[in-house]
């Protein structure tokens, strides 16, 4: 999405004893704490501080009304794949079957 400020996307791996769920609860304590009031909501994107998107954990596959598992979007968007082949080219998508450096190859 367009906006007048400035923003920067980034993928990073980490390694956790926390479940999906409460990883996702973890990673939203911090956006409250760095600031962010607001969700987007209905496929329209508003700025915020900071905003944290569980993308993948390992291979596993979860649908649940708080979290999708693999990211629905992810392979639909350059910003999310191009830092994430950058540091996982050959992790296989596990519904998709592919790897992220093909994902991204489809998209760019």
């Amino acid at each position: 999405f367009e906006s007048a400020n400035s923003f920067l996307n980034a993928v990073l791996c980490v390694e956790t004893n926390l479940l999906p769920l409460d990883l996702l609860h973890q990673t939203k304590q911090i956006e409250v704490c760095m600031g962010r009031t607001a969700k987007s909501s209905d496929g329209i994107y508003s700025d915020r501080i900071m905003d944290i998107d569980l993308l993948l954990y390992d291979a596993l596959i979860m649908e649940t009304p708080q979290l999708v598992l693999p990211h629905p979007l992810m392979n639909q968007r350059v910003s999310v794949m191009e830092p994430l082949a950058q540091i996982a080219p050959d992790l296989k998508h596990p519904v998709l079957h592919s790897t992220m450096a093909e994902l991204l190859k489809k998209i760019s």
